[in-house]
């Protein structure tokens, strides 16, 4: 008699957790978002679009301009573009490698170490003494290139 009870009770629990949890679910999909509506059809990849532009007059495509790599250097640091490079403009930008700017090799960049050896580089290119770069002054800063390794040992 036990066991039928037990089994009785287990069945009720069993049927009031299913309706809850039917209930729930029903309430659920009562508050949930309406389906999609379906997508027109893509033309075919064959088909042009059509359209009667009328007077209409698309932008200029832009000129691209071949630059030498100097002068895109130069660029980098002429922020105005006037084709002169200040001295604020120069010390602005300047990012040399830490090593040749750290004097003392104390591994430690002083703003005094920094602004030492970029106003002394700056007044070796102002060959004129003006206080600004030309491109031909400037193009005496350029850094040395280091001959390319072999890419095999052979």
């Amino acid at each position: 008699m036990r066991q039928a009870v037990l089994g009785l009770f287990a069945g009720l629990v069993l049927a009031g957790v299913g309706t809850f949890w039917w209930q729930g679910r029903a309430q659920v999909e009562q508050n949930a978002p309406p389906p999609p509506e379906p997508e027109e059809a893509a033309p075919l990849p064959e088909e042009l679009p059509e359209g009667d532009p009328g007077d209409m007059i698309g932008p200029a495509p832009p000129e691209a301009s071949e630059l030498t790599r100097e002068e895109r250097r130069f660029f980098r640091y002429d922020r105005n573009r006037d084709r002169e490079i200040t001295r604020n403009e120069m010390l602005s930008t300047r990012s040399d490698a830490f090593r040749k700017l750290d004097v003392d090799g104390n591994n430690l960049l002083t703003f005094e170490e920094w602004v030492v050896t970029t106003s002394d580089r700056f007044a070796e290119a102002d060959t004129n003494g003006n206080g600004k770069l030309t491109p031909a002054e400037f193009a005496t800063t350029a850094p040395k290139r280091k001959p390319k390794k072999p890419s095999c040992k052979c």
